[in-house]
């Protein structure tokens, strides 16, 4: 293979002739099908692992004497570390490969869900769910500089919907086989199962991940890494999709912790899995984020994003119901609304990074940082607002949080295209 220097003067690393370089996965395609699979499994496997806590948080709260909003920690404390961890994983991704850190990821994150199963008192729970997140922050970060790298442009929406797809399904997988396995043997049994469908979906996803064909590896340079954050950081357009990130999470988190407490009390009384049932809205999302990044592909994301913040909206405003069955479909509508606007959301930080100075991966990292905070500070919110005013302070928390998101999606409507060589990106 013929190599070129990137530059005149001498470099740390070498770049290979572009021309001689495989073109990107294109949609129909087996390269571009192995990599959907695989990153679907791994969008399962992450979203089970993250979230399969949240339906058993009233069953937490009991079996360890604690308050709704000290239960919601078993959350929260993965998600804090999964952000914290996001830009060094994303270092050690631009030095060691794309592939190589996801596939590792994903199996030290499987085993330490199994771990927890036998944690012997919530203290060490937490523990260990902290531990669990630093692991899996070498997937979501990567996995998007990865496909932004992969996927070719045309394609790269789709791809991007298809993955946090594979989120939707590993996020309603894990909370409903938590719930079942809650009624028949316990918390433990549940995070035993979902741990094990964890470490299947690693195993896949390992077997059949393309290898990088565009990846440059970026030697470990402080100095580098800093200056491309601070470009980051003073670039208002992704500023502004960190906070539209945040803002939707942190309303999903509120929600769906307030709600397996809401049905589990009176007048509902719901069981445990039937409470992890509700979660089988979530293939609504898969569907959605698809939906969401084909059409953002066709018309552009500053259109799409305000709408698919408006459905969530709309899906939060039908749950102040008390019809079951109208509190099913409110939670259906938001769910669709926001995997719609983070798929949108997070594929314009894919594009917006890759095509400015700095890596997409800390792009990525920076915006998954916002992401998880949100779903923290999100979940706390939600444990607090429930103990202090219910259900209706619950959604005051939620319309709030929604409502600056819209804001900012307007904002960015104004916000500039990036000067590319590429075609329309936004």
């Amino acid at each position: 293979m013929h190599w070129t220097h990137p530059c005149a003067r001498p470099t740390l690393y070498l770049v290979p002739d572009a021309a001689l370089l495989p073109d990107r996965h294109r949609a129909g395609e087996a390269g571009f099908r192995r990599a959907s699979v695989a990153l679907f499994a791994a969008g399962v496997a992450t979203f089970a692992l993250l979230f399969s806590p949240q339906a058993l948080l009233p069953l937490l709260s009991d079996s360890f004497s604690i308050t709704p909003a000290a239960s919601a920690l078993v959350l929260a404390v993965t998600t804090a570390a999964l952000g914290l961890s996001l830009v060094p994983a994303g270092w050690l991704a631009d030095a060691y490969g794309r592939t190589r850190v996801m596939k590792w990821s994903l199996l030290l994150a499987s085993l330490l869900g199994l771990a927890c199963a036998a944690a012997p008192s919530f203290e060490a729970l937490l523990a260990l769910r902290a531990l669990q997140g630093i692991a899996l922050a070498g997937l979501p970060a990567v996995a998007m500089a990865y496909l932004a790298e992969e996927i070719h442009g045309s394609s790269l929406g789709l791809s991007i919907g298809l993955y946090i797809g594979g989120n939707a399904i590993g996020g309603m997988l894990g909370r409903l086989l938590t719930g079942v396995f809650a009624d028949h043997g316990g918390w433990r049994v549940a995070l035993l199962g979902v741990g094990g469908m964890a470490l299947v979906c690693a195993l896949t996803a390992t077997k059949l991940l393309p290898a990088s064909q565009h990846f440059h590896s970026r030697p470990f340079q402080p100095g580098r890494l800093v200056r491309g954050m601070r470009v980051h950081l003073t670039e208002p357009g992704l500023l502004r999709l960190d906070a539209v990130g945040a803002l939707l999470m942190a309303t999903f988190a509120a929600v769906y912790n307030g709600l397996t407490f809401r049905l589990e009390d009176a007048p509902y009384g719901l069981s445990h899995a039937a409470v992890a049932a509700i979660f089988l809205v979530y293939p609504i999302g898969s569907f959605s984020s698809a939906w969401a990044g084909r059409l953002a592909d066709r018309i552009g994301r500053r259109g799409v994003l305000p709408a698919a913040i408006v459905l969530a909206g709309a899906g939060l405003a039908l749950t102040g119901a008390h019809a079951l069955p109208l509190i099913v479909l409110g939670v259906a509508t938001l769910t669709a609304g926001f995997f719609a606007g983070h798929s949108v959301a997070s594929s314009w930080v894919g594009r917006r990074g890759s095509n400015h100075a700095g890596s997409a991966a800390q792009a990525s990292a920076l915006y998954l940082l916002a992401y998880y905070a949100g779903s923290s500070l999100g979940g706390i919110a939600a444990g607090a607002a429930w103990s202090g005013g219910q259900w209706t302070a619950v959604m005051s928390v939620g319309g709030t949080l929604l409502g600056c998101a819209l804001l900012m999606s307007l904002w960015l409507r104004q916000t500039p295209p990036l000067p590319t060589a590429v075609p329309a990106v936004a």
